[in-house]
């Protein structure tokens, strides 16, 4: 590979996420650069992104952009307008994975078993729950957990859920309302189509939420998971199914929740993040590192898979 060609590394922007794409971006940039290419420049996107990448003229764009506008087909659509390669998946791709109902539309049909959900508006959560509880609200198109809240039978909220009380339902209009599925906290990074591991995550309390994501010490992440074979098997299978059924390209990782008392019928894929983190504290460099891919190499696979 061409190690003089002109790599922007697009990161930042005005999302809920954006210190976490700062972090990815500076570490794809510095891998780049520790691994002889000449010609990075990190680009924190503003407004003008348009005009800045006319500007620079890069020959391939690396999409380190979490949550929207860099992650839903909104940055996509403007690549592909511009006719400059990205990194990780397209824009249609983008558009259907950001959205957790259309992501069940396309791959429940399949065969992939997701928790039945219903889309609510959040003003109705103060008349009366929409779903047994405990359950499970989260917007509808956000991604790392951002604004997930548990409600359970005998946790803070209220019964019905108080109009003052800080949740999700404060910031969307609207809500995915799902079944709390109990169990393991466990997850699958996908990379050019193929399945690298499986992690668990075992937090400190609560779950597997933002502020858990990214925080250091509040998750211990277990790679390889210790789970049985088939269990590993059944959910790589998922995953990468998963990737395959909404056209991703580059990395995806996808999230689950295992009920270990059902066995395989107790496995649910909870999302897919077509932009996962390439953090220090990342699940995909660290399943890439499992599998004996070095993060700069992981990176250099990224930009590949984006000039073919």
């Amino acid at each position: 590979m061409n190690k003089d060609i002109h790599v922007v590394v697009l990161m930042g922007g005005w999302s809920s996420e954006r210190a976490v794409s700062l972090t990815s971006g500076h570490g794809v940039a510095e891998a780049l650069r520790s691994r002889g290419w000449s010609n990075i420049t990190e680009l924190d996107m503003e407004h003008d992104v348009g005009a800045r990448l006319a500007s620079l003229k890069p020959d391939v764009v690396f999409n380190a952009l979490h949550g929207t506008p860099g992650e839903d087909g909104t940055v996509q659509g403007l690549l592909d307008l511009m006719q400059i390669p990205y990194t990780h998946s397209g824009l249609t791709t983008s558009a259907i994975a950001i959205d957790k109902e259309l992501t069940k539309l396309v791959l429940v049909p399949h065969g992939v078993r997701m928790p039945a959900g219903k889309v609510v508006e959040s003003q109705t959560l103060y008349s009366e729950d929409p779903l047994p509880r405990p359950y499970v609200v989260k917007p509808v198109n956000e991604g790392s957990s951002v604004g997930v809240a548990i409600v359970t039978a005998d946790g803070n909220y209220g019964d019905p859920i108080g109009r003052d009380v800080p949740g999700p339902w404060n910031d969307f209009d609207q809500l995915l309302a799902e079944p709390f599925i109990r169990g393991r906290e466990l997850t699958v990074a996908v990379l050019n189509g193929e399945p690298l591991a499986v992690t668990e995550l075992k937090i400190d309390n609560g779950f597997y939420d933002y502020e858990h994501k990214y925080t250091d010490g509040r998750t211990v992440h277990v790679c390889p998971a210790d789970v049985p074979e088939s269990i590993a098997t059944a959910m790589m299978d998922m995953a990468a199914t998963a990737h395959r059924l909404l056209g991703c390209k580059g990395a995806s990782r996808s999230d689950f929740r295992w009920d270990d008392e059902a066995g395989e019928a107790g496995i649910y894929l909870l999302e897919i993040n077509t932009q996962p983190g390439m953090t220090p504290l990342s699940l995909v460099p660290e399943q890439a590192k499992f599998r004996g891919i070095s993060y700069g190499e992981l990176v250099e696979r990224l930009i590949a898979e984006a000039l073919i």
